[in-house]
């Protein structure tokens, strides 16, 4: 089943717009969904507008500054008790990892330009914790370590590729790369991250054998409306 998963980017405590990966612009988020940009607040927002079954929290103190904010992860989880909670909060030892999932993110996020150990993820799920791996690109480049792209083996059982320059742009996501990398994966499940204009896009990403998207923008916006989500589960 295609699986949409609302994202919180999550910056000095606030959820922020995100375009383009340029973090330092990012501003708190102005949504017709919640008032404010209180995570919490912005995450009822999101449930009110359809049952998800994931969320994503990127806690860009944690990415940038290798600070995160563990306390923000139980209040989060406990708003939506019956969906996942994806934590990226630049992860980089498995030490770090675990006191993560003891805060509560029920799958934890390996980011590659967090540059983390390449058989991280893999060391990881071995132990039983739940783990996705982001594959992050910026425009072409890849950010992280070479092996973490080039071998196949090192990836857990979800893959997110992430294409910064898209992120909160209206450009659509990057079916080429997608495509490339759903054929090396195997049995994974692979999701896309950034440029989702409405639901055109989700259905090209669901016909290119996709397993779900990462999406933000289109939410707040309205161009993914309730009977939008409602048509992929």
């Amino acid at each position: 089943m295609f699986t949409i998963v609302p994202v919180l980017d999550i910056r000095h405590r606030r959820v922020v717009r995100a375009r383009a990966g340029d973090r330092a612009h990012y501003a708190p988020i102005e949504t017709p969904l919640a008032p404010g940009s209180e995570p919490v607040d912005i995450l009822a927002g999101l449930a009110r507008l359809h049952p998800f079954r994931a969320y994503y929290v990127a806690d860009l103190d944690g990415i940038e500054q290798g600070r995160p904010n563990l306390d923000l992860v139980a209040p989060l989880a406990v708003t939506v008790p019956e969906a996942e909670m994806w934590v990226d909060a630049g992860i980089a030892d498995a030490a770090a990892a675990r006191r993560l999932a003891e805060a509560g993110a029920g799958r934890v996020l390996i980011g590659s330009e967090s540059a983390p150990p390449p058989r991280l993820a893999l060391d990881l799920t071995q132990e039983g914790h739940p783990v996705a791996l982001s594959l992050d690109f910026r425009g072409d480049d890849f950010v992280g370590p070479a092996a973490l792209l080039d071998d196949a083996a090192l990836w857990p059982d979800v893959v997110v590729v992430m294409t910064l320059a898209r992120v909160g742009m209206g450009r659509g996501p990057d079916l080429a790369k997608l495509e490339a990398i759903r054929r090396r994966a195997g049995d994974r499940r692979v999701f896309a991250a950034g440029g989702v204009r409405g639901p055109d896009d989700l259905a090209a990403l669901a016909n290119a054998g996709i397993d779900g998207v990462l999406v933000a923008s289109a939410l707040h916006d309205g161009a993914l409306t309730s009977a939008d989500l409602a048509a992929f589960g």
